[in-house]
């Protein structure tokens, strides 16, 4: 029994590991981000930041809409005491960019993950559809931005900033603003409750809004980077910080603010994984030769021999069902904790204490078509 355990717990952990390791496929990437690509290089940077942080994020876009008057930079001043990462707090001078992150969670969700796993792709990709959208004509200098390209390296890079202080968030259908849109399903798009697109325009702009301090990220598109501009930072933001120079990484950044404000709170996936090799540990037992038992032929058969018939009253059915498939191991386990405790089989599964393997959960899936949008 105890040797079941522990296959268990290592396929839950190899389950985990390879989710953690699983990339984005171009597919969701180009989905993803189309419907915010073509915006100004330090709002962009800023959302892709923001959106790292789901929960405040989702925290900034309820208290936007009871506040509904509030823009530009004294927004953001406003919401200093509400402890969010200051890339959440500088979407509070946009309430259009707020209402459009708020009717999709998923997709908001998805950016974060696709941004910090895959930081670089993200942005290849971004200038992979500024780069369609140059070509079809769509994406060019006006009097509410300016579009520049960067030829100095070898990639050709496309920057797009407000050509004043007032900025002016695009509007635009992605389904056909870099042509005609070459998967089966269209991408996300949003049109704010005022805006009325008019015939032959492509790219329109939603309500200008002044800023000075509010936009301070941006891009080293040769580098695959996202840094901070310190001063504009610093004026706006009561948290302060410091670097060489004007600009500080914001990975870096990120690391080093995470670390003092989350390092007594670890994620749920990291609990998980420490519990598990913990009670290995315990019991003198290594996961990385475990790893060795379960995979090939003598993985294969430890699986059949679970379903095959060792196990064969309906409680050790009912917890151990599935176990030649991982990925379902994953899906079903995800919402639970592993601790000592009794068998139980109220919620059907396998648990030990207050948590444990239970059927259900499911989530947002991140194979097949990508974000799917709608008409």
């Amino acid at each position: 029994m105890f040797k079941i355990m522990i296959i268990i717990l290592s396929l839950f952990v190899l389950s985990l590991q390879a989710s953690e390791s699983k990339k984005f496929s171009q597919e969701q990437l180009d989905q993803m981000m189309a419907p915010i690509a073509l915006y100004p290089d330090a709002l962009l940077s800023q959302i892709l930041m923001a959106s790292t942080y789901n929960k405040q994020l989702q925290e900034a876009i309820k208290y936007a809409k009871e506040h509904t008057q509030e823009k530009g930079d004294e927004a953001v001043k406003k919401v200093q005491d509400k402890g969010w990462d200051a890339s959440v707090s500088s979407l509070m001078a946009f309430p259009q960019v707020l209402d459009m992150l708020g009717k999709k969670p998923d997709w908001t969700k998805e950016l974060g993950n696709a941004f910090l796993a895959e930081p670089s792709e993200v942005m290849d990709t971004v200038q992979k559809l500024r780069k369609k959208a140059v070509d079809h004509g769509n994406l060019k200098t006006t009097t509410q931005q300016t579009v520049k390209k960067d030829d100095s390296n070898s990639t050709e890079i496309i920057e797009v900033a407000p050509a004043t202080q007032t900025v002016y968030v695009p509007v635009y259908n992605p389904a056909y603003v870099y042509g005609q849109w070459w998967y089966a399903y269209p991408p996300y798009y949003y049109y704010p409750p005022y805006y009325r697109p008019l015939p032959g325009v492509m790219i329109g702009f939603g309500v200008g809004i002044v800023v000075t301090n509010a936009l301070w990220g941006g891009f080293g598109w040769h580098n695959h980077s996202t840094y901070i501009n310190v001063n504009h930072y610093n004026h706006i933001n009561i948290n302060k910080i410091s670097g060489n120079g004007n600009r500080v990484n914001w990975k870096e950044h990120k690391k080093r603010d995470s670390g003092k404000k989350f390092k007594s709170k670890p994620s749920t996936k990291e609990m998980q994984r420490k519990n598990a090799r913990k009670a290995m540990d315990n019991k003198g037992l290594n996961l990385d030769k475990q790893r060795k038992n379960l995979g090939g032929t003598k993985g294969d058969n430890l699986r059949k021999n679970l379903n095959g018939g060792k196990f064969q009253s309906s409680s050790h059915l009912d917890a151990f069902s599935g176990l030649d498939k991982p990925k379902r191991i994953h899906n079903d386990t995800s919402r639970g904790n592993f601790s000592r405790g009794n068998h139980s089989r109220g919620s059907g599964g396998f648990s030990h204490g207050g948590g444990g393997f239970s059927r259900g959960g499911g989530g947002f899936s991140r194979a097949g078509g990508g974000m799917r949008g709608r008409r």
